[in-house]
């Protein structure tokens, strides 16, 4: 326990049980945070007339020297009873014990995880804006690619590689929409707090947090220091994200294996066996798919701490943080990995061309019937399925489906059709079926190439907005240091000293 603490209330405390109970090791990640809180705080009590303006300078002055004296310690509780402790030192008792006006340890912690948590969600939009880049670049390359698409991992209709990337990509574009939504909740300040009732000195909240670069501030002062919703929010969104990045290395694992053939990864992400020779094995993508299960245990970790205390601040709520951290690392770490990945994967555009593909027309086969003939689709649909029965049942594909076949399984449903050789090339072209789906959003590379230009301009004011988010926190770093310089070179609260 911090020597600031003891000899009040409690008398002592044993060792085992502050390094049990200690949160300083974690805490490390939050101490730049801390000491721009303190910082700002002790501005605000100089404006404020709440504590003498020499003592404020002297208080500015021993913060500014922190960074190369703070050594975190498992025998200390938490970063701010080191911080606190440094500024003692370094200012005696009279001026170093004064630090602690008007704010509490409470919603000390719950601005500096907010400050390290709207830095981190930047990071993270970043680090999903550039995978967005680098499979925007991978379609623009595949855009005319046809390639098979999927439900219940059997080849269903034909799609181009880019019409595949780009659900990737606008998946992760809702990721980036429920990160950039956490962040202006997570952009409020709860300093002025207090432990949860604020204080009785006339202290300005708004200022602290202006100076800090937050949005706002986190009004009532119980929800301000005994609520990490928004941890929970953020963790939420990476949950999520987990899911689509999962079900992305999940294809990419599955398209590369040589049962599939699909794809081919680059050799720089992969490794071989320590006996089979032949083998390439998904090493970085199976590390990745199991790494985003640490993600949702994370949040699911973190919702049942959170789920059951009751208000006001609790313990419980420092043991939440780490997972946090973890996650959010976790996630950039696999984002660079995909970057890298994705840019240097290869599709095998002749894979198309294997016979069993050819079932991928079926669909447009039967639309065929419907649209030349006037057969009822639900007719039509028991036609086609009859004619694949007949196919595979003898080894064969559409490649050998002649119309007598066609007409004859029509005959014995009841349909006298005259269906033609080359309806059944036609409609079984996959890149001609692949041109007709050219309603909004489907696979055609005129409908792809539209969605293409639409997501590079997306993407583009993605990375405008995180860098005017950006901008307003450095501005705000800035000024603060700039107030810091001007309020310890003067002497008294002037209006030279006070202007900004």
């Amino acid at each position: 326990m911090s020597k600031l603490l003891q000899g009040g209330r409690i008398s002592k405390v044993r060792e085992d049980v502050v390094k049990f109970t200690s949160s300083i090791q974690s805490d490390k990640k939050l101490a730049e945070a801390v000491i721009r809180i303190n910082q700002a705080h002790v501005i605000m009590l100089m404006e404020q007339k709440i504590i003498q303006w020499t003592d404020g300078s002297k208080l500015l002055e021993a913060l500014c020297k922190l960074k190369s004296v703070l050594n975190p310690k498992d025998m200390i509780e938490d970063i701010h009873m080191l911080v606190e402790e440094k500024v003692f030192e370094l200012c005696g008792p009279e001026v170093g014990g004064n630090l602690h006006i008007a704010k509490s340890r409470n919603d000390q912690v719950a601005t500096a995880l907010r400050m390290e948590l709207r830095e981190e969600i930047l990071n993270l939009i970043e680090g999903f804006t550039r995978l967005q880049e680098a499979l925007l670049k991978a379609a623009q390359e595949y855009q005319n690619t046809i390639f098979p698409g999927y439900t219940h991992t059997q080849p269903a209709q034909p799609i181009t590689f880019a019409h595949y990337l780009i659900s990737i990509i606008d998946c992760l574009n809702r990721d980036i929409q429920r990160l950039e939504e956490a962040y202006n909740r997570v952009n409020l300040c709860p300093m002025g707090a207090g432990a949860l009732a604020t204080s009785s000195f006339p202290i300005n909240r708004a200022r602290v947090a202006e100076l800090l670069g937050f949005d706002g501030i986190v009004e009532n002062s119980l929800d301000a220091v005994g609520s990490r919703d928004f941890i929970l929010e953020t963790m939420s969104a990476l949950a999520i994200a987990s899911i689509n990045i999962s079900r992305l290395a999940q294809d990419l694992i599955l398209w590369g294996s040589l049962d599939f053939g699909l794809i081919e990864l680059p050799d720089e992400f992969s490794s071989t066996s320590s006996i089979m020779p032949q083998k390439k094995n998904p090493d970085v993508l199976e590390i990745i798919r199991a790494r985003m299960g640490k993600v949702f245990g994370n949040f699911a970790a973190a919702f049942s701490m959170l789920r059951t205390l009751p208000s006001g601040y609790n313990l419980d709520f420092q043991e939440v943080t780490p997972c946090l951290w973890e996650s959010i690392e976790v996630m950039k770490t696999s984002l660079e990995m995909l970057i890298g990945l994705i840019t240097n994967v290869k599709v095998n555009e002749s894979s198309i061309q294997k016979p069993h593909f050819s079932f991928l027309a079926a669909t447009e086969l039967a639309n065929m019937l419907v649209k030349k003939h006037r057969v009822p689709f639900r007719d039509a649909h028991k036609i086609v399925g009859a004619v694949v029965r007949e196919l595979t049942g003898k080894g064969l594909t559409f490649k050998d489906l002649s119309a007598g076949l066609l007409n004859n399984v029509a005959g014995s449903f009841g349909l006298s059709l005259k269906v033609k050789d080359e309806d059944i090339k036609m409609a079984t072209d996959l890149e001609k079926v692949v041109k007709w789906h050219n309603a909004r959003g489907g696979p055609s590379p005129s409908e792809v190439g539209r969605m293409l230009k639409a997501r590079i301009e997306n993407v583009a004011s993605i990375r405008t907005r995180t860098s005017e988010m950006r901008s307003k926190i450095r501005n705000a770093h800035r000024k603060l240091r700039i107030i810091i310089k001007s309020y310890m070179n003067s002497s008294d609260e002037s209006p030279k000293c006070l202007k900004d």
